[in-house]
């Protein structure tokens, strides 16, 4: 199901992805991003064992914040450290883990439901 017709236009919205790149309203990235519904920033992470709460700096300082950040793992779903994850709600950061191009369609349906929800996507 295509939900990209009922969000509104001026909201990022996660067109598609492939090896080490993503396009996110029409702009193509290469390597990680982080997508909120206002913007995308590429993500400077050096993969999923690097990562620590510090690499998630523009999701817990976000205003207003995040809802749901979904963590798109790469190709495969990996679990998230518990010390990280405890981190992550300790900073007020709800965090679903999955492979990415899960999170990419999950943040999609979330978006067009209107929610404020975050995807921090390291490539396939």
């Amino acid at each position: 199901m295509d939900v990209t017709p009922i969000i509104p236009a001026d909201r990022q919205v996660i067109d598609t992805y492939g090896p080490g790149i993503f396009r996110v309203s029409n702009r193509l990235y290469q390597g990680a991003v982080i997508v909120q519904p206002d913007v995308t920033h590429p993500w400077d992470v050096s993969g999923f064992a690097g990562l620590v709460l510090e690499s998630f700096a523009l999701i817990t300082q976000a205003d207003p914040k995040v809802e749901v950040l979904l963590l798109g793992c790469g190709a495969k779903m990996q679990l998230l450290p518990s010390a990280l994850r405890k981190a992550l709600r300790e900073a007020g950061v709800v965090v679903d883990v999955m492979d990415s191009p899960a999170a990419c369609r999950t943040y999609n349906v979330l978006l067009a439901e209107g929610r404020r929800v975050a995807a921090a996507l390291l490539p396939v």
